[in-house]
């Protein structure tokens, strides 16, 4: 790697590329998951393209965090949090997004994003496809645990891993 990856805020002009980072990033981690047909859609470029510019312009994503891995002045990575989509989740944010071209695993900058769209003392849940080793040791190594639920989304199994952060240590004497 030439420099390390700066993580910032996503802006309105980043979407086209955020779009190309998720499509390639789909491709290299969903093949043989998703079908082909899917991944190798000419139309899937334009509608992720319509979906971050969406993310990063309409009021119904306010809430949510987006952020991008930049380095040498292309995008490497991107990441988006927001609020829970359950109806009475026991955590209060939710990873939609964390994808990083398979190049620039290993580098820190998985770990980065994930702490940009994440405060880590925070309860978070995702749901990460299954199998996918790599991408669930990750989240394992980041606090994350499978809760055991599991669902099938856009034909790809998905299991959903939780993040409890500890509570404050007790005061030594106390019991």
């Amino acid at each position: 790697m030439s420099t390390p990856a700066t993580v910032r805020p996503a802006r309105a002009d980043d979407a086209p590329h955020m779009a190309h980072v998720n499509v390639r990033c789909w491709q290299q981690t969903y093949r043989g998951l998703m079908p082909d047909a899917v991944l190798d859609d000419p139309a899937l470029l334009t509608a992720r393209n319509r979906f971050w510019t969406a993310a990063l312009s309409d009021e119904r994503y306010r809430d949510n965090r987006i952020a991008v891995a930049e380095r040498d002045g292309r995008l490497v990575g991107i990441a988006m949090s927001g609020p829970p989509l359950d109806t009475t989740p026991t955590w209060t944010r939710q990873l939609y997004v964390l994808y990083v071209y398979a190049s620039d695993h290993g580098t820190g900058t998985g770990p980065a994003l994930l702490n940009a769209v994440l405060d880590p003392h925070e309860p978070a849940a995702l749901w990460v496809a299954d199998p996918n080793p790599r991408a669930q040791a990750f989240y394992r190594k980041h606090g994350f645990a499978p809760d055991g639920a599991g669902q099938i989304e856009d034909g790809v199994r998905e299991i959903r891993m939780l993040r409890r952060p500890a509570g404050p240590e007790p005061h030594p004497g106390s019991t």
